[in-house]
């Protein structure tokens, strides 16, 4: 089987899976069209295990960080673990970071700090930053660019769910937008109007395992091998042929990433 396809943001350490689930989880991914997953971490302990997995496997790579839901979690001592997570072979980002006004699971006051002091990391360190942003107000953008993250780094707005108009905005800075199963959805127009007006050189597809899984599985725990159905619905609006949406994208992350 040929591999075409890059998930560029994965939870293969989901702290929901028993052992068994992701030996089999992992099994299945072998048996896939998977060229490639980043195991993303969202706190200390699910990066740790992003850097064991990508240590296990040849396909999988680890991003460390952690998500603005658990910035409280981010003490002095979290930091300094995180800065030497990020040195770690296979670690290609710091992420996922950046700021949700929606669900407020910690103050947002904590988590700009925290994200404040994950962006300095990742352009100390040189790395991609992968960016949760939701219902920040414009916050999140603001952020990036006070603390220098423009122009030069590579910043990725992950399962981005804005306008066409911002995505234009944030591709202006050099962001890379990352496309997820929501685009599958039928009332999901906003999205399919970003994946339509933006160029191909500037998205990458994700699933964001185990949660938003595309059609037609929807309802089902989502996995990297669904991506595929995200990159057939960027090619249905785009007139292209699958193969060409999938060799693209996975072009475009192993440039991202720095492959």
């Amino acid at each position: 089987m040929e591999k075409l396809l890059f998930d560029s943001h994965a939870h293969i350490n989901y702290e929901g899976y028993s052992d068994a689930e992701r030996d089999e989880l992992m099994g299945r991914i072998d048996d896939s069209a998977i060229a490639y997953v980043v195991d993303v971490g969202f706190d200390i302990e699910s990066s740790r295990l992003a850097i064991a997995h990508a240590q296990a496997k040849p396909w999988c790579y680890a991003a460390v960080g952690v998500h603005p839901h658990d910035a409280k979690t981010l003490t002095d001592d979290a930091f300094e673990t995180l800065k030497k997570l990020l040195k770690e072979p296979k670690v290609v980002a710091l992420g996922e970071t950046g700021l949700d006004y929606y669900r407020d699971h910690s103050p947002r006051d904590v988590q700009r700090d925290a994200f404040r002091r994950q962006i300095r990391l990742g352009l100390e360190a040189g790395l991609p930053i992968i960016i949760h942003d939701r219902e920040s107000g414009g916050d999140t953008i603001e952020i990036l660019k006070e603390e220098g993250a423009f122009p030069g780094s590579r910043v990725l707005m992950h399962c981005f769910s804005g306008s066409a108009e911002q995505a234009a905005e944030y591709i202006a800075l050099g962001c890379t937008i990352s496309i997820a199963g929501p685009i599958t959805y039928k009332n999901n127009k906003k999205t399919i109007r970003v994946v339509a007006e933006t160029p191909l050189e500037h998205l990458l597809i994700e699933t964001d395992s185990p949660y938003l899984t595309p059609e037609p599985f929807r309802g089902k725990q989502n996995e990297p091998p669904y991506v595929e159905h995200v990159a057939r619905k960027v090619a249905e609006i785009k007139g292209l042929a699958y193969e060409e949406v999938a060799a693209a994208t996975l072009a475009n992350a192993k440039r991202f990433f720095g492959l």
